[in-house]
């Protein structure tokens, strides 16, 4: 089975979870630049309150086997310290059904068949 990560970090940290992925051989990643906010509803500085934060969104779609493993490498290097800290992200799990590859037309399946697609 396919699953996708999508993991929403600090724009700071997104270099240094792109660099332990791709050490712990995990190099397919899309970054996105995003903004948002989570429980804190954004941050107050003085008088003037930032209602979206920005963050980058990092997108991997892996095996279910590799699933823990790539949680456990996000979470380690997105981390802020020991304990973390408010806005340090969140992390979604979603199956994929299926998915395809534009330039080969292969058309993969989440149980881990791949044919040629035909549309």
């Amino acid at each position: 089975m396919l699953v996708m990560i999508r993991s929403i970090v600090r724009p700071e940290k997104a270099n240094a979870v792109l660099a332990a992925l791709l050490d712990a051989g995990i190099p397919a990643v899309t970054k996105v630049s995003v903004a948002g906010r989570g429980k804190q509803r954004g941050i107050r500085i003085g008088e003037v309150t930032y209602d979206e934060i920005p963050k980058a969104l990092l997108m991997n779609v892996v095996t279910d086997t590799d699933k823990d493993f790539v949680v456990r490498t996000v979470m380690a290097a997105a981390r802020t310290g020991d304990k973390g800290a408010f806005g340090d992200g969140k992390i979604f799990v979603s199956p994929v059904d299926e998915m395809f590859t534009i330039s080969t037309g292969i058309r993969e399946t989440g149980d881990g068949k791949a044919e040629e697609a035909r549309l």
